[in-house]
């Protein structure tokens, strides 16, 4: 059965708490919900404890008159299953069910997401919950999507305890077939000593006085990652039988660093896929993640998403908490929309007065309605009221960058060449150029269809197994074109390395070969004779059948090639043995793309900071175009095309953006 979300046009509104507040409260919530525009709340995220004041015994009578007003004033309801955060009492009857950190160091409740995701008294807590959700709620009219948990794995993605070390193993025998044998090797055991006789020997890489094992390591991160997922399809399941008709949810973080869960794994787990995203105080360019974040999610929903968390001003959580500018609000609202989002959601309706989140911002701040935030609020409804005919478009790309959480993992692990080569800040540097240049990008995993696309990108992709490495290199075989950057191929599934010289899997593809890694130090730069120059990563490159692009021109490596062309069946494999300083990528990029025939979103030339993102409908075609740099811009588009915003037809085949603004210009069918 297809489920859907039945909210009409864009979804808008955030997590509303409103047992944190008096009864009398709530009926100034729905009042100033109704002139916001708000059309669905997201509720019961963390009322575990009042739900069930102790094991079994439910009181159901708040929540039951909290939906009961939400529907009589048609809001919906994203209805949550509160197990993000068990109740003290839960605690006490069960103290096995608290974590234990990677030192032995047990932890103790008092705050959210302070389970052993392996606790079987939490599994049965938690299902039970959920079960008794979905009976009581399944036919209530104001419910249209369940809300699984809150942020699986947040806080709590890994626990060393026994209890995780048990199913650790449990997963372990499945995996590899209940072979010893077959995990010795995959393993690589016979190094350090570290060989197992017996299941019962292996435990999760707690902390030792050496380097650990890096496949083991590796494993371990792939069970953190499925056991949380096996919690999140208990919950939907129990759902999915009491209200066949309703989608569930639960929100990814895919940025800002949060790396804990493979979220392509996750994804089709789902009706809905749904993300939080909040803007790091430290980032000088917050609209360049905003962008990645959205084309990431996008990807991984194979279409349109939610956009569950995010903030109308400041966070909480950050060593300073920046409040947002003029005109941000609307535009990070809009550039989540512009890539996919069908709903655009906040943390949290009501400012709170008390508790870890007071200082956090939200749709309603602590100075009420006589404030900025709640004026922009206010017209982002009404924006989105207008968006309403761009639900279930799609994206336009036909440019994919890889990514991969296993390679991710591997490549972070202790004992790299280089313990600065970051994937995220790798993947965005290579990113950063083409959304400048106004390209559409989809992000995808190694194994993925690439037929729809002209150029795909691999900046870091350090493991691969067999399947995805033959499936990259037959999309440049059959025409396509594939860049490689630095250290990728290096290791396959298992993180032993490939023989026979770097870039190990795509040796043959990109028609080099090295012996030699030569990282560089933090600061230190290798120039390049095309101009410009490389950091973070060099190697000795000999070339195979490839032609050197541009080379180093100092160092150890003078003369090496640092960047090569290589014809491959009909299409051209790309080696990038060097992170080039923005101009010079910019440029490499530009080149690559020209002869892949990628084309940006507009042919003309965007002014600097100036944001061009095509949504494609099913009669049309909606250009969004936001100005992050505040000077305003005239931008041509279809004669015969409307902007959406104003309501209004364009006149003289050009739109204005205002200064900060965002226009969306609704364009006949592109052919």
């Amino acid at each position: 059965m297809e489920r859907v979300l039945k909210v009409p046009g864009i979804a808008y509104g955030g997590d509303y708490n409103p047992e944190q507040w008096p009864e009398e409260v709530w009926a100034e919530d729905v009042r100033l919900m109704a002139e916001a525009g708000v059309n669905m709340v997201s509720v019961n995220i963390f009322s575990w404890a009042l739900l069930e004041p102790s094991e079994g015994v439910y009181d159901f009578s708040r929540l039951d008159r909290v939906l009961d007003l939400l529907y009589t004033h048609g809001i919906a309801a994203d209805l949550a299953t509160p197990t993000a955060a068990p109740p003290a009492w839960f605690f006490k009857a069960h103290p096995e069910a608290l974590p234990v950190d990677r030192d032995g160091r047990g932890l103790a409740y008092g705050s959210r997401q302070t389970f052993c995701p392996s606790s079987p008294a939490y599994r049965e807590a938690a299902v039970r919950m959920a079960r008794a959700l979905g009976e009581r709620y399944a036919e209530h009219p104001a419910v249209v999507m369940w809300h699984v948990h809150n942020e699986y794995g947040c806080h709590n993605a890994e626990c060393y305890c026994d209890t995780s070390a048990a199913s650790f193993r449990r997963w372990l025998r499945e995996k590899y077939a209940d072979d010893l044998a077959a995990l010795n090797d995959a393993w690589g055991t016979t190094f350090w000593s570290q060989w197992y006789y017996d299941w019962d020997e292996i435990i999760p890489p707690r902390a030792t006085g050496a380097v650990p094992n890096p496949a083991h390591r590796l494993d371990w991160r792939r069970f953190c990652s499925d056991e949380l997922l096996s919690l999140c399809t208990a919950e939907r399941e129990v759902l999915a039988e009491a209200a066949p008709a309703i989608p569930a949810t639960t929100n990814f973080m895919v940025m800002y660093n949060f790396d804990a869960l493979d979220y392509w794994r996750w994804a089709p787990e789902l009706d809905i896929v749904s993300n939080d995203h909040y803007l790091r105080s430290t980032d000088p360019e917050s609209e360049i993640d905003i962008a990645m974040s959205g084309d990431l999610v996008r990807s991984l929903a194979g279409g349109p998403w939610l956009l569950m968390e995010h903030s109308t001003g400041a966070v909480n959580w950050q060593p300073v908490n920046r409040a947002k500018g003029p005109g941000e609000l609307k535009r990070n609202a809009l550039a989540h929309v512009a890539r996919g989002a069908d709903g655009i959601a906040y943390f949290q309706w009501r400012a709170a007065k008390a508790g870890a989140e007071q200082w956090h911002s939200a749709m309603l701040p602590h100075a009420g309605t006589d404030s900025a935030i709640w004026r922009d609020v206010v017209a982002l409804g009404a924006d989105l009221k207008a968006l309403a005919e761009v639900r279930g478009s799609t994206g336009t790309a036909e440019t994919a960058i890889v990514w991969d959480w296993d390679a991710k993992w591997a490549l972070e692990l202790p004992s790299q060449p280089s313990e600065a080569v970051r994937f995220l800040e790798v993947v965005r540097s290579w990113y950063e150029p083409l959304w400048r240049a106004g390209v559409a990008v989809d992000f995808v995993r190694p194994d993925a269809d690439l037929s729809a696309y002209r150029l795909v990108l691999a900046p870091s992709l350090y493991l691969v197994d067999d399947a995805g490495a033959a499936n990259l290199t037959a999309f440049a075989e059959r025409g396509g074109t594939l860049v490689a950057g630095f250290h990728s191929g290096a290791v396959d599934q298992n993180c032993h390395v490939r023989l026979g010289g770097y870039p190990g899997a795509f040796r043959e593809a990109l028609g080099v070969r090295t012996d030699e890694l030569f990282p560089l130090l933090p600061g230190q730069e290798v120039s390049l004779d095309s101009g410009g120059s490389g950091a973070l990563w060099s190697e000795r490159v000999r070339l195979a059948g490839a032609q050197a692009v541009a080379s180093y021109t100092d160092g150890p490596l003078a003369g090496v090639p640092a960047i090569t062309r290589h014809g491959y069946g009909t299409g051209t494999a790309w080696y990038v043995a060097t992170l080039p300083d923005a101009g010079t990528l910019a440029a490499l990029l530009h080149r690559i793309r020209e002869e892949a025939d990628v084309r940006p979103v507009l042919d003309a030339v965007l002014p600097p900071g100036v944001e061009a993102v095509r949504r494609r409908g099913a009669e049309a075609d909606y250009l969004f175009l936001i100005d992050h740099a505040g000077a305003g811009a005239e931008i041509a588009v279809a004669a015969d095309a409307v902007e959406l915003l104003g309501g209004k037809p364009v006149l003289g085949g050009s739109v204005s953006v205002p200064p900060g603004g965002v226009a969306v210009v609704r364009e006949p069918r592109a052919v």
